[in-house]
């Protein structure tokens, strides 16, 4: 049994499907998928800002970040840098000098399941970070073990090397590379669809003119005589 488990880099995600990722809105998608989004404790440190990468993944435990020295030697620019923390709601891996590092790599934005330090440093250094809160106590390097661009847990999602994530002020999605281009292409359609309705809102039109709402309520109430006589 070794106590450092290794895998490739995964290969890059195509950059012009990530640049129309980027345009799709966290909550759009959760009109659609449901068991693809991480906790909802995991929140960003920058307001206002969304990323869509390629997940590299570290799993990092207890007190120590060794691997995660390792990690950002070899971060490639658009990586999203994925951390599992297995638990650990007490250590800091993440603070203002590793957000400094992951501005000179270019690295799209960096999810903490667990605790990050030095808020303030991170929001300067301007990468985008989300975590599950803030704790004064650092990891060291205490050479225990981990793993680098293996299968993790993340915000109670499971996370593969190379999968493709989206996160925003909303939420963070995982998603399989096979998927990312058909969903963007609905959701992306619908975020223009919900722009028309609104220009229609403000020309006068009901939300009844929309959607027929009136027929949906009655439909149910049909289907209700029908079951219960």
């Amino acid at each position: 049994m070794k106590s450092y488990r290794f895998g490739d880099m995964p290969a890059a995600l195509d950059e012009t499907l990530l640049a129309r990722f980027r345009g799709v809105e966290a909550a759009t998608v959760g009109h659609y998928l449901h068991d693809r989004f991480m906790r909802n404790d995991l929140r960003p440190l920058i307001d206002g800002v969304r990323i869509a990468g390629t997940a590299v993944t570290v799993s990092i435990a207890g007190a120590d970040s060794t691997l995660l020295y390792h990690a950002m030697d070899r971060v490639r620019p658009g990586d999203v840098l994925v951390i599992d923390r297995a638990g650990d709601e007490r250590h800091a891996p993440w603070g203002g000098f590793m957000a400094a590092v992951a501005k000179l790599r270019g690295i799209a934005g960096v999810i903490v399941d667990g605790m990050i330090t030095d808020p303030e440093a991170i929001r300067e250094a301007g990468v985008p970070t989300w975590a599950r809160g803030v704790s004064p106590i650092t990891t060291k390097l205490l050479n225990m073990g981990g793993g680098f661009n293996i299968p993790i847990s993340c915000g109670g999602v499971a996370v593969n090397p190379g999968d493709a994530v989206l996160a925003d002020d909303c939420g963070i999605l995982v998603l399989p590379p096979s998927e990312v281009e058909d969903l963007t292409a609905i959701a992306l359609a619908d975020q223009a669809d919900e722009g028309g309705w609104i220009e229609r809102l403000k020309k006068g039109e009901s939300l009844q003119d929309l959607v027929d709402i009136a027929g949906m309520i009655a439909e149910r109430n049909r289907k209700d005589a029908e079951l219960h006589g």
